[in-house]
């Protein structure tokens, strides 16, 4: 996936928009911090869900951490592999290591959230 197309949230989840479905997951940043992820709790099917709202868990060996929806939408399909595998994460975060998908996502609400370049210095500013 060409990174430079993703926009990203403060809380390290990321979103490819492709018509009014966005592909959503976490950053390459935030698996790193959280090592082996070990357990994902995927969202319900059919849930309704704003920017912010909680959508899902990622365990570690570290830590748990809520995963937020970064833009507002319905879940259309969840990565039922991470059920199996949930190391894609960390092996692919922007490509197999994807979350879930929403549907009815308004192309506006992308514009508050960081661009990649954007999200890198930030990283590095709360480092």
């Amino acid at each position: 996936m060409d990174i430079s197309k993703l926009r990203f949230s403060k809380d390290h989840e990321w979103v490819a928009l492709d018509g009014n479905v966005a592909t959503v997951g976490i950053s390459d940043h935030a698996q790193q911090s959280l090592g082996d992820i070990t357990y994902v709790e995927l969202p319900k099917l059919g849930k309704a869900l704003k920017a912010g709202d909680a959508l899902g868990v990622v365990e570690s060996v570290k830590a748990a951490s809520d995963i937020y929806a970064p833009v507002g939408g319905t879940v259309k399909e969840v990565n039922s592999s991470l059920n199996d595998a949930p190391e894609a994460i960390n092996q692919e975060p922007y490509g197999n290591g994807w979350i879930c998908k929403l549907e009815g996502v308004d192309a506006a609400a992308l514009d508050g959230l960081l661009s990649a370049e954007e999200y890198e210095q930030f990283c590095k500013e709360s480092n």
